[in-house]
């Protein structure tokens, strides 16, 4: 088992450093086949809802082969004979579907801390990890473990404005929260929205977004406009924007969270400017982190 100052130390890389061998038992690692029923879920794992297409296709796979790599676990209590899953859950659902009686399993001597450490990170490790389960993983690191988001973001090596801009979503109405995890809004949708004064018009505004399928742009002009900063109506376009420049724009607001703007100039051809805008130096700081720079 690794130090703690090296587990610690582990985080910032993810949850393949921090059980480097999670996957590979040891010469000296015995494995056991655990019955299914004595076996539980991670009670830290935030992830709730599994792909049950691949679980089906995982399953059909057992049924026929068996489980190549076994799981790991831990014992609680080492009295009695219950069993939680550190690694291997998608394998542990599969077996219940394909109605195995076993599986194979590694037992690990883990702590609560590091538990809660590995459920936590490998949620954030998934692909079609949403903005909110994002921002939900964070919390629960912060709860569960007592952390700051200064902490927080040094463990897991990512910006403190960055770890904060996720959080703020956690304070929006339940209903544009559900929107967001269905994927009807993107995470720049979602920022922009934060923005709105008037928070009763915050609801009915991401409804409205969704039913007209609003632009990162469309919206803050929308916010802009509720919030009494329009105080001029915006600039003309002096060149009418290609379909090439309008899917651009589209890519980067979806990147930067913000109003990108490209605009072409009408006396060269291929010639323009980018504008990035920004709300505070928090918000220039993730910006500049998604840019990779650095001013240190």
């Amino acid at each position: 088992m690794a130090s703690k100052k090296d587990q610690n130390k582990a985080l910032g890389r993810g949850i393949g450093a921090l059980f480097a061998d999670v996957e590979e038992p040891e010469n000296e690692e015995a494995i056991v086949e655990l019955k299914l029923s004595d076996i539980h879920a991670n009670p830290y794992q935030p992830r709730q809802k599994f792909d049950q297409t691949a679980l089906k296709e995982l399953a059909s796979s057992i049924e026929k082969s068996g489980v190549f790599q076994p799981i790991i676990v831990r014992q609680p209590d080492a009295e009695i004979k219950k069993y939680e899953i550190i690694a291997g859950e998608r394998r542990f659902r599969a077996s219940k579907l394909a109605k195995q009686p076993t599986i194979p399993a590694i037992v690990r001597d883990v702590t609560e801390e590091q538990m809660m450490e590995v459920a936590v990170l490998e949620n954030l490790q998934r692909e079609d990890l949403t903005a909110l389960e994002e921002a939900e993983a964070y919390d629960s690191l912060m709860k569960k473990l007592k952390l700051t988001q200064a902490e927080v973001s040094k463990r897991l090596g990512k910006s403190r404005p960055y770890i904060a801009n996720y959080l703020r979503l956690l304070g929006l109405p339940d209903g544009v929260k559900t929107m967001i995890q269905k994927g009807q809004l993107s995470m720049g949708q979602a920022r922009t929205l934060l923005s709105l004064k008037d928070k009763t018009k915050l609801e009915p505004l991401a409804k409205r977004a969704v039913k007209d399928n609003l632009t990162v742009r469309q919206l803050e002009q929308i916010v802009a406009r509720y919030n009494g900063d329009a105080d001029k109506p915006a600039k003309k376009v002096a060149v009418k924007k290609s379909p090439y420049i309008r899917a651009s724009e589209e890519q980067l607001q979806e990147k930067f969270g913000t109003a990108v703007s490209i605009q072409a100039k009408a006396s060269k051809k291929d010639q323009g400017k980018i504008e990035i805008p920004y709300l505070s130096n928090d918000d220039l700081s993730r910006i500049l982190e998604i840019l990779n720079i650095n001013l240190d």
